[in-house]
């Protein structure tokens, strides 16, 4: 089945987006880096932008309301019911502070953050079910979230979303788990999303928050255009048994990460 007609399973990420001060050089940089091309919706839907890869959309830029909302990539994850998604985020401690809210006939989205404060949204499709391409060169690849208080964060998305969180530090090399879906092995082809830990690598001022990773032909290639963009470099490319892959910002600030998975390495 492909990813046009899929229904995601419950607690998949579904949706991406970044909201930008600027969407016109969000488009500019995007299109540039990823060949992206871009439909605004409209004034009546604050002009957010879908962004289509081959013709499938695959995340969107949204203009920030005012100068308060973060210049960030969020990751969006699927539920059949919006409602009761937020009544489980605020049983297991997290807090929502947006919806759940109809967004016309596409469906019903809400944002929250977790026990450890990495925001992150809900998506119960109406219209719009989401990615029509993941996995691919130009589309949406994975999702992590680092945080500083694994304890309170891997048993907040058991409760809402029904994850098996499974510990993969040994083969990662740092303290890192993934999660899979309720009654499926702890394999990396079932593991939806990450969960790394923070630790004196990163400054302490840094707030958890989810990373996305954005699937590209030529890691290396992307990192140099990226700069020719205006962006910066994170993290350098490096190798690991899933893909080269590096950390960038583009050129407004918001944190995303590129793969290349056709070529993994050792790690």
């Amino acid at each position: 089945m492909s990813a046009a007609t899929e229904a995601f399973r419950e607690g998949a990420p579904c949706w991406a987006d970044v909201m930008l001060a600027d969407v016109e050089a969000g488009k500019r940089f995007y299109g540039g880096l990823l060949g992206w091309t871009f439909e605004d919706s409209g004034g009546e839907y604050g002009h957010y932008t879908h962004a289509f890869h081959d013709g499938k959309n695959v995340a969107a830029l949204a203009p920030k309301p005012d100068g308060r909302f973060p210049t960030a990539w969020s990751i969006y994850f699927a539920s059949p019911d919006a409602v009761a998604t937020a009544d489980r985020i605020r049983a297991a401690g997290g807090q929502i502070f947006m919806g759940p809210m109809p967004v016309g006939p596409f469906g019903t989205m809400l944002m929250a953050a977790d026990p450890g404060g990495a925001a992150f949204g809900v998506w119960e499709a109406g219209s719009h079910r989401g990615f029509e391409k993941r996995g691919e060169p130009g589309s949406y690849g994975w999702a992590e979230v680092y945080t500083w208080d694994a304890p309170a964060v891997d048993p907040f998305y058991e409760a809402v979303f029904g994850f098996t969180t499974h510990d993969v530090s040994e083969e990662a090399g740092i303290e890192f788990a993934v999660w899979t879906p309720a009654g499926t092995p702890g394999t990396p082809e079932n593991a939806v999303a990450g969960r790394a830990v923070m630790d004196e690598r990163f400054p302490r001022e840094m707030p958890a928050h989810f990373l996305a990773y954005f699937v590209v032909e030529d890691c290396d290639a992307v990192v140099r255009e990226a700069l020719r963009l205006h962006g910066r470099v994170r993290r350098e490319p490096q190798d690991t048994p899933y893909g080269r892959f590096a950390v960038l910002a583009d050129d407004q600030g918001a944190d995303f990460a590129v793969i290349d998975v056709a070529h993994p390495g050792p790690g």
